[in-house]
C-alpha cells in the first residue's frame, strides 16, 4: 500500500525532471558555443564565399550556360577548369569533383560536392564507419571518407603534381561541402603525410576549407591540423553536431523529432569529460568559423556575424533544437550568408578607412594571434589528457613564436609537450612550498 502511495510522487518528480530538461534544451542556442570566440576578419574569411560558389558550380551541367547561378554569377572562368569527373568516372568511390586553376587568386583548387540523396554510392561512403574502426596518425578517422580520399589522391596525384610544379607560387586548396567536406579534410591529411607525391610542396601552401562538414576525425587530429584545415558552419547545422553513427541518422529521417530527442537525452546523460577523453569520438575538423545570423527569442534573420576559434572543449558538442537545422546545412544558404557577412566586414573596413600600411600590419598581427591561439588549443588539449594532442612538425599556415623561455628550452632538448607541462607543474608546486606552510591545526599559512 505504501509503495502505491509513493508512485504519484515518483511520477511527479519524473515529469518535473523531463520538463526541466526540455526547458534547458529549448534555451540552448547555437550562439552559446561561440559566444566567447573572436570575430573573423575580412582577410581570413575572404575565400569562403568564393569557394562556396565553386561548390555550387559543380551542380551545373554546363558552366557556360548555368541554370542556377547565384546573384552575380559563380565568378569562374570555364576555360580554367582542368578536369571534371562525374559519378560514372568516379565509379561511386567519391562524389563528383573538379580541379580549377584560379589564376586571379594564384590558387589550384580541388572542389568536391556534397551528398546526393538519390545516389546509393554516397550513402555507402557516409555509412562505412564504426566507432574506433580506422586509426590514422595517432588518432581516429572516418573509415568511408578515408577510403574516398585515398581513391581521389591516387587518381589525381599526377594532375596535381604537374600543376604544382608548373605553378610553384600558387597555393593548393581543397574544398567541399557536407560529404565532400569530410573527404577533402581527410585528403588534406593524406597530402600532408606524403608531400613528396606532390613534388615536395611546402606545408604552408596547402589549405582546406570544409563547408558544413561531417565529423570525420578525432579531437587530437582536429586540433593538431587546425593550422591548415578550416571548417565553416552556419548557425544550427545538424551534421557537425551529429555524434551518433550516421546510419542511425539516415534511418531516422522519417522520424527526425524522435532522433533529435534520443540524441539530446544521450548528450544530457553523458559527462563532457568522458566525451573529451574518448579517443575514438569524431569531431568537425580544424579551425571553426561559425556564422551567426539568428538570435534567441527573436524572429527573422539578422546581419550575420562570423566567430572563429580553435576550440577543444565546447566543439559543437550538442544538437540544437531548431527549425533550421536542415536548412542551415544547404550550401546555397551558406553561400548567401557567408557573402553577406563578408560584405559587412568590407563595409566596416571602408568606414574605418584603414591605411594600407596599417592593414598589412594587421595581417601580420592576425597571423601571430592565430598562432598563439593554436598553441593555446594544443596546451589545453594536453591539459585535458587527450591522447597524441601535439604536433610533430613546424606549423604550416602560421609562423609560430614561443612565448616562454622554458617551453623553448624544453623543445630544444627533445622533450614532448607532456613532459614540458609536467615540469611546469612541478616548478609551481616548489614555488607554493617556498611561500606557504601548514600549521599544527592543518591550516595553510604564509611562511615567516
Amino acid at each position: 500500500m505504501s509503495i502505491c502511495c509513493g508512485l504519484p510522487i515518483l511520477e511527479s518528480v519524473y515529469c518535473l525532471a523531463c520538463a526541466r530538461w526540455v526547458w534547458l534544451k529549448c534555451l540552448y542556442t547555437a550562439g552559446r558555443e561561440s559566444e566567447n570566440w573572436g570575430l573573423a576578419t575580412a582577410e581570413e574569411f575572404e575565400p569562403v564565399p568564393r569557394f562556396c560558389r565553386l561548390i555550387l558550380a559543380l551542380y551545373e551541367e554546363d558552366l557556360r550556360n548555368p541554370l542556377w547561378a547565384p546573384l552575380g554569377g559563380y565568378g569562374i572562368n570555364p576555360d580554367w577548369v582542368i578536369l571534371r569527373k562525374d559519378y560514372e568516372e568516379t565509379f561511386g568511390h567519391v562524389p563528383p569533383y573538379m580541379v580549377y586553376l584560379d589564376h586571379d587568386h594564384s590558387d589550384i583548387v580541388l572542389v568536391v560536392r556534397g551528398l546526393n540523396l538519390a545516389k546509393e554510392s554516397d550513402y555507402a561512403v557516409m555509412l562505412d564507419n564504426k566507432l574506433g574502426q580506422t586509426k590514422f596518425d595517432g588518432g581516429y578517422v572516418h573509415n568511408g571518407l578515408l577510403k574516398a580520399a585515398e581513391w581521389m589522391f591516387d587518381a589525381e596525384c599526377e594532375v596535381l603534381r604537374e600543376l604544382v610544379m608548373k605553378y610553384p607560387n600558387y597555393t593548393l586548396t581543397f574544398t567541399g561541402h557536407s560529404l565532400g567536406a569530410g573527404v577533402v579534410a581527410l585528403l588534406t591529411l593524406l597530402v600532408l603525410q606524403d608531400l613528396k607525391k606532390l613534388g615536395n610542396i611546402e606545408r604552408k601552401k596547402i589549405r582546406c576549407y570544409a563547408t558544413a562538414p561531417s565529423r570525420c576525425m578525432s579531437l587530437n587530429l582536429a586540433v593538431r591540423y587546425a593550422d591548415v584545415i578550416n571548417s565553416i558552419v552556419l548557425q544550427d547545422d545538424f551534421l557537425p553536431r551529429t555524434t551518433t553513427a550516421l546510419d542511425n541518422l539516415f534511418k531516422s529521417l522519417f522520424c527526425l523529432p524522435c532522433f533529435l530527442c534520443i540524441m539530446c537525452l544521450k548528450e544530457t546523460c553523458t559527462l563532457e569529460e568522458n566525451m573529451l577523453t574518448d579517443p575514438r569520438r569524431l569531431y568537425a575538423p580544424g579551425r571553426l568559423y561559425h556564422i551567426i545570423e539568428r538570435k534567441p527569442f527573436r524572429f527573422g534573420r539578422f546581419p550575420p556575424v562570423v566567430k572563429t576559434a580553435v576550440p577543444v572543449d565546447g566543439r559543437f558538442e550538442h544538437i540544437v533544437l531548431s527549425c533550421n537545422i536542415t536548412s542551415d546545412h544547404a550550401i546555397i544558404w551558406i553561400e548567401r550568408e557567408a557573402q553577406k557577412a563578408f560584405d559587412l566586414m568590407l563595409e566596416e573596413d571602408r568606414t574605418m578607412e584603414v591605411p594600407a600600411k596599417q592593414r598589412m600590419e594587421r595581417r601580420k598581427s592576425l597571423v601571430r594571434e592565430h598562432s598563439l591561439e593554436y598553441e593555446a588549443a594544443l596546451r589545453r588539449a594536453i591539459a585535458l589528457d587527450i591522447h597524441h594532442a601535439y604536433s610533430d612538425s613546424t606549423y604550416g599556415t602560421f609562423t609560430f613564436t614561443e612565448t616562454e623561455e622554458g617551453e623553448n628550452s624544453g623543445r630544444l632538448n627533445g622533450e614532448t609537450p607532456c613532459e614540458s607541462l609536467k615540469k611546469r607543474t612541478e616548478s609551481w608546486d616548489d614555488f607554493v612550498e617556498r611561500l606557504f606552510d601548514v600549521d599544527e591545526s592543518g591550516d595553510i599559512v604564509f611562511k615567516k
